[in-house]
């Protein structure tokens, strides 16, 4: 099979929860211990980190391995989801696997993983594992996909744990309250392993605590004394805030773990985070004249500080869509009123209809009109656009890929 072929493969033999959502999530942790056992237990040949949160836990996973890659370590990391390649997600050093190691894995191994009937998630957390051993890495950072107590990524023993946040996010998956998903996303705390709560309030806390208390894990709540950074941080979305707090009260138990890291490469590792990792969609500016902007954030959550960012400019327009299973109307209604709207559809099936996107953003009094893919949605922002005009793009991961895939800005 070619690379292509491969991929539509892997899309069509295993569910992929980018197109399928809560179709696609495979509960409990049977066939990731199945493909544990199958390839040797390959991620306790290095050291790991591990990474949870509903917001902020890709730009710490990313600046992480980028201080760790500057203080000369050899870097594992394992991201979800991915934007325009699926290979974004396994990268050494911030090079992608490679195409034929991916054709080798599915060609080699598919006799065994088929009759799991594994989700597609499951399968890239196997070929991660895989290729970070035979890669020889010093540290892999592990992004956990969907919750953690039953993530399949949930099996790595880690040097120490960081939740970044809870918020609404996976309601149907992983409960309907901050208190629960506070207890799914705790269950990658580990007895004895330190745990970093980068934010926390009255209902997520005792539920850190006590899950901590449970195994004996130190725990820190970086919010308890808030940092702010000595370092340049590249990534500038206000939301990088509190993710950089958060990596601040990291910084003792990286460099307890990992001694080669000092203060400079922390310091380059904060300003070279997108050439180190080649992280994308955080408040990434893709052109000037007019300004466009895209940010990967789809959820309330994440919309409150995009929102925050969005009313420092002046004759804002707005590309914008969503998935089916998110809380449209919650993000709707933190949108300024005063801004163009250019709603969109993007190219996945959980896509909510740009049609309906445009009606639920009436009801918030959000004025616009609808076009059926990101491009056209895009393309008539810009032709509408002066050049001193800014044009945010976002709403959903989906729609950031569509138009990074474009490849024209």
């Amino acid at each position: 099979m070619t690379y292509a072929e491969t991929v539509q493969y892997l899309y069509k033999q295993t569910p992929l929860f980018q197109q399928k959502g809560a179709g696609a999530y495979k509960e409990g942790l049977a066939n990731t211990l199945a493909l544990d056992e199958h390839f040797g237990h390959p991620h306790r040949q290095y050291k790991t980190i591990h990474v949870a949160g509903t917001n902020g836990k890709g730009s710490v996973s990313h600046t992480l391995a980028s201080i760790l890659q500057e203080a000369g370590y050899r870097v594992g990391l394992y991201t979800s989801p991915h934007l325009v390649d699926m290979r974004e997600r396994i990268r050494v050093n911030g090079e992608m696997i490679s195409k034929r190691r991916v054709i080798d894995f599915v060609k080699k191994e598919r006799a065994f993983f088929e009759p799991l009937y594994p989700s597609f998630f499951e399968v890239l957390t196997a070929l991660a594992f895989q290729y970070f051993a035979e890669q020889q890495v010093d540290v892999a950072v592990v992004e956990v996909g969907l919750g953690g107590r039953l993530d399949c990524t949930n099996i790595i023993s880690p040097e120490f744990c960081v939740i970044t946040n809870i918020s609404f996010d996976h309601v149907a998956l992983l409960g309907d309250t901050l208190a629960k998903i506070a207890s799914e996303k705790a269950g990658i705390i580990k007895p004895h392993v330190p745990v970093v709560i980068g934010e926390h309030n009255a209902e997520t806390r005792p539920v850190f605590e006590a899950k901590a208390e449970a195994v004996q894990a130190p725990i820190i709540f970086a919010e308890d004394t808030p940092e702010s950074s000595p370092f340049e941080v590249e990534l500038k979305g206000f939301c990088q805030q509190k993710n950089t707090n958060t990596l601040l009260h990291t910084l003792p138990l990286l460099k307890k773990s990992f001694p080669k890291v000092k203060e400079k490469h922390i310091r380059d590792g904060f300003s070279h985070v997108i050439e180190n990792t080649h992280l994308m969609g955080r408040w990434q500016t893709l052109r000037e004249h007019p300004t466009v902007v895209c940010d990967t954030g789809h959820n309330v959550g994440g919309f409150e500080y995009i929102v925050k960012q969005l009313k420092t400019r002046k004759n804002l327009r707005v590309v914008l869509g969503m998935v089916n299973d998110k809380d449209v109307s919650g993000v709707l209604s933190l949108l300024p009123k005063d801004a163009t709207y250019y709603f969109c559809q993007a190219t996945v099936a959980r896509a909510l209809p740009s049609s309906d996107m445009q009606r639920l953003a009436a009801e918030h009094d959000l004025q616009g009109h609808a076009y059926p893919t990101v491009a056209d949605a895009y393309c008539a922002a810009l032709h509408d656009a002066s050049p001193d005009d800014f044009i945010f793009v976002g709403g959903s991961t989906f729609v950031v890929a569509d138009l990074l895939a474009l490849k024209v800005h």
